[in-house]
């Protein structure tokens, strides 16, 4: 016991000064753009994004979290001294909650809600497409559209504590994804595992979404010391973001694809014929209706663009050969 006791305090120690080594080595700035929501703050060639609405115990993608979001990253992209971007959420317990349901319910008509769902999608694609590389910094609740905005991000770290997890629960308020999910958590984990998430609206803990490709590096939380735990974790994290960002933009480190296994190429051979796609989505669609009895239409929309996705992709594959 008494030697449990000690390799902990010396694990605490350590933990400690790597922090402080982080913190020496790394320039800070004041905040040079703050909303209400989102601001950002600049450490040497690298922003940090920080998004935390204020009297919430959640980030969630309002009008407003999205219009500001929007105006700092136009700002950052035509900053010559920005080489890199980190994204961050101020709350220790929620990255992004995804978008507000409130908004959604305030639409009053499909042109509006397809307004909002088009909003988000120029949004991510702009990220994306972001020549500055934008590093996810992820620690608590990352659900729905703010998985989806983590998707649009170049790298993922992710906290490995009870608090963090993430997930597409669209489903389960009979929606889907409606901001690029659908098309780029295929890209990044298997399509059997991007359905079964997209379906079921289950939640991943970080330890399997490395696994699966879902985020590229995980870090254990830290102890108690001269902060809250939760508080020295979330500052640990934005040190080893900003220094991911910085790497990737002078090449040092470059984002790794999962390692595919064999049932991976099994299913991307049988997907490559329509015989076989037909197969696995007639069987897929089999288990929604037995489970939904037909009267919920999002799972059957998922599957749909889930299908757009593969015949889009094995017409770039025709193109590229």
């Amino acid at each position: 016991m008494a030697g449990v006791g000690v390799i902990g305090a010396l694990r605490q120690i350590s933990s400690k000064f790597h922090l402080l080594c982080l913190q020496k080595n790394t320039k800070y700035f004041s905040s040079l753009a703050a909303g209400t929501h989102v601001s950002y703050e600049l450490k040497d060639d690298v922003a940090v994004v920080k998004i935390n609405s204020p009297n919430s115990k959640v980030n969630t993608l309002s009008k407003t979290v999205q219009q500001e979001f929007v105006k700092i990253f136009d700002e950052l992209w035509l900053n010559n001294d920005v080489n890199s971007i980190v994204l961050i959420s101020g709350k220790p317990s929620c990255f992004l909650a995804g978008a507000d349901i409130g908004m959604l319910k305030a639409s009053k008509s499909a042109m509006e809600t397809t307004a909002l769902s088009r909003a988000g999608q120029q949004m991510l694609e702009k990220v994306e497409k972001s020549k500055k590389p934008v590093v996810a910094a992820i620690m608590g609740m990352c659900l729905g559209g703010g998985l989806e905005v983590a998707l649009a991000c170049h790298y993922r770290i992710a906290v490995k504590n009870k608090k963090t997890s993430l997930g597409v629960p669209e489903v389960m308020l009979g929606l889907l994804p409606g901001a690029g999910g659908t098309q780029r958590l295929p890209k990044l984990v298997s399509i059997p595992n991007a359905l079964d998430m997209m379906l079921t609206g289950k939640n991943i803990r970080p330890d399997k979404a490395k696994k699966m490709g879902l985020v590229d590096q995980i870090i254990e939380p830290l102890g108690p010391g001269i902060m809250e735990p939760e508080n020295r974790t979330l500052a640990y994290l934005e040190e080893i973001a900003v220094i991911t960002a910085r790497n990737l933009t002078k090449g040092v480190i470059k984002r790794v694809p999962r390692k595919r296994n064999i049932i991976d190429k099994i299913t991307d051979l049988v997907l490559k014929y329509d015989s076989g796609r037909d197969l696995i989505f007639k069987q897929a669609m089999t288990k929604v209706i037995k489970l939904s009895g037909g009267l919920y239409p999002a799972p059957l929309k998922i599957l749909d663009v889930s299908l757009c996705f593969i015949h889009l992709n094995l017409l770039y594959y025709k193109w590229r050969l």
